[in-house]
C-alpha cells in the first residue's frame, strides 16, 4: 500500500466537497466549492513511495453553487450532481470524435435547499437525495419528474443510501435518528402498482450495555447538529447484507464518557444496531464499501461477519480514515494526519486498486494498493442467494462470548489515544496494521506498522 495528499490544484484551492470514481473507465470526478465538477485519470507511479499520478481531464460546468455530492450511476452513463439551494442535475455520457464528453440531460427541481446527498438504485431508474430542507426525495431519472417525498425527519437529511438488493433506502439526519425505508407495492385502480417506500424502522435510542439500574436510562446513538460536519454518508455492502452507518455517538453507561463510533445494521435485523466499531478519537462522517468482494484468507482470525468471502469496507473521521475488512476485527489499515481541515468524502475505484479521499482543506488523498494486496477478486453475481441468517449468524455468537462482554463494559482512554497519537501531531502516516512495530518515524507516503490494535477497535455486539 501506498499513497498520500497530493499538492495539486484541484478545486483552486477551495474546499473539495465530493468524489466518486466512474464505475467503468475508472475516472475521478470530484466537486466543491468552487461549483465545477472537474474530472481526473488516475495511474500508478513508479517506485515504492510514489504517490498515484492524478492528470486533468475536464471540467463540468453548469452549477451556480457549491458541489455537495456526485454519483456516477452504475452503468457509467449518468452522473448526478446535487448543490447547495436545492440544484440537482443529471449529466449523460456521449461519445464523440474527439473522445467522450458529459452534457447536461436534466435538471430536477424540486428541493428548497442544499443538496447533500445522493444515491442510485441499482438499476439506474432511480435517485434518492437528501437535503437541508428536511427532506429526502425519490426521483424518476427516466421522467425526471418526483416519485416520492420522504419528509419524516427533523432536521437536515445528511446522508442517503439505496439498498443493492433493491428493497431498502435509507436515510441519516442531524436530528438524530436513522430511517429505514421499505419498498411496499401499492395496487392503484386501474391494476397497475406504484412502487411506494415506507419507514419501517427509525434508529435513534439503545439501552447501555451495563448495570441493571440503567436499563431504564436509554441514550441516543448519534450525534446531534452540533457535529462539525454537512455530511453523514452511510453505505450499504455490495451484497446488501450490512448497512454501515456513520455519525455514532455510544455511551458505555449513563456516567461515561460518549465513544465515537460507526454502526453496522445487519439485513437480518434492521431495527437495531448490530455492531459498533468503536475508538476513533473524532466523529465518523463518511462509511464507503469497497465494490469488489474477495476470497477469504482462511486466516482463522476472530471475525463479526460470517460471509462466504470477504468485504472491505473505509470508515472516515473528521481527520483520519480507517479500513477494515470483514475476515478480521482489527483495521488493515489506517491513514491519520493527512489533512488540516475536515474529511469530506470517500470513494473506491472499480477494481479496488484506488481508495479517495477529499477534504474541506482543498486536497485529496489517494491511496494505492498493491496487486492482490486486498486479496483475491470473487464474483458476486448470486448475491440474491447468499443466505443473510449466515451472514450475520457472528452477531450472535458474540452476543454469547463472555470476553466479548467484558471488552463492551471499557474502552480504555490510553486505547483511543494510542490510534490518534500521530493525528494530534499532525504528522501524516499511513498505518499499516498487520506489519510489526519497528519505531520509524510517520511520513505522508510511507507504510508504517503500528502496534496491534484490540479493545480500541474490537466490533462490538450491541444487545
Amino acid at each position: 500500500m501506498k499513497g498520500g495528499t497530493l499538492q495539486i490544484n484541484w478545486h483552486d484551492t477551495k474546499p473539495v466537497l465530493t468524489l466518486d470514481f466512474h464505475p467503468i473507465s475508472g475516472i475521478l470526478a470530484t466537486a466543491g466549492a468552487d461549483y465545477d465538477i472537474k474530472l481526473w485519470l488516475i495511474a500508478s507511479e513508479e517506485g515504492e513511495k510514489k504517490v498515484p499520478a492524478s492528470t486533468y481531464q475536464n471540467s463540468l460546468s453548469y452549477h451556480g453553487s457549491a458541489v455537495n455530492a456526485i454519483r456516477f450511476s452504475p452503468s457509467g452513463e449518468y452522473l448526478a450532481s446535487g448543490a447547495d439551494g436545492g440544484e440537482l442535475i443529471i449529466w449523460k455520457q456521449h461519445n464523440t470524435d474527439s473522445g467522450q464528453v458529459w452534457k447536461v440531460l436534466k435538471t430536477l427541481s424540486f428541493h428548497r435547499k442544499d443538496v447533500l446527498d445522493l444515491e442510485w438504485s441499482t438499476d439506474g431508474a432511480y435517485l434518492i437525495s437528501g437535503s437541508v430542507d428536511n427532506s429526502c426525495i425519490i426521483w424518476d431519472v427516466n421522467k425526471g419528474s418526483v416519485h416520492q417525498i420522504l419528509d419524516g425527519h427533523f432536521h437536515y437529511v445528511q446522508g442517503v443510501a439505496w439498498d443493492p438488493l433493491n428493497k431498502y433506502t435509507a436515510s441519516l439526519s442531524s436530528d438524530r435518528t436513522c430511517r429505514i425505508y421499505a419498498k411496499k407495492p401499492q395496487n392503484k385502480a386501474k391494476g397497475s402498482e406504484k412502487l411506494n417506500y415506507v419507514c419501517q424502522h427509525i434508529l435513534s435510542k439503545v439501552e447501555p450495555q451495563v448495570a441493571e439500574e440503567s436499563k431504564s436510562a436509554k441514550h441516543h446513538i448519534f450525534y446531534d447538529e452540533t457535529l462539525p460536519s454537512f455530511f453523514r454518508r452511510l453505505s450499504w455492502s455490495p451484497d446488501g447484507s450490512f448497512l454501515l452507518v456513520p455519525a455514532g455517538s455510544y455511551k458505555l453507561s449513563p456516567t461515561s464518557e460518549p465513544v465515537n463510533t460507526a454502526y453496522v445494521l445487519s439485513r437480518k435485523d434492521l431495527s437495531r444496531p448490530a455492531l459498533m466499531l468503536p475508538g476513533a478519537s473524532k466523529a465518523v462522517v463518511a462509511v464507503r464499501f469497497c465494490p469488489k468482494a474477495f476470497s477469504l484468507r482462511g486466516l482463522g482470525t476472530p471475525s463479526s461477519f460470517k460471509l462466504p468471502y470477504r468485504l472491505v469496507f473505509a470508515v472516515a473521521t473528521l481527520n483520519s480514515l480507517y479500513v477494515y475488512d470483514t475476515e478480521g476485527v482489527e483495521p488493515i489499515a489506517v491513514l491519520a494526519g493527512l489533512h488540516y481541515a475536515a474529511i469530506t468524502d470517500i470513494a473506491w475505484s472499480p477494481t479496488a486498486k484506488f481508495l479517495a479521499l477529499s477534504s474541506q482543506d482543498g486536497y485529496c488523498t489517494l491511496v494505492e494498493f498493491e496487486n492482490d494486496e486486498l486479496g483475491v477478486p470473487v464474483s458476486l453475481s448470486g448475491i440474491e442467494q447468499v443466505p443473510v441468517d449466515e451472514n450475520t449468524a457472528a452477531v450472535d455468537d458474540l452476543e454469547r462470548s463472555k470476553e466479548t462482554k467484558k471488552e463492551q463494559e471499557v474502552v480504555k482512554k490510553a486505547d483511543v489515544q494510542a490510534m490518534e497519537t500521530d493525528e494530534k501531531k499532525g504528522e501524516p502516516s499511513l498505518v499499516n496494521s498487520t506489519e510489526k512495530q519497528d519505531g520509524k518515524q510517520p511520513s505522508p507516503s510511507a507504510v508504517l506498522p503500528s502496534k496491534p490494535a484490540k479493545r480500541r477497535i474490537t466490533p462490538m455486539a450491541i444487545d
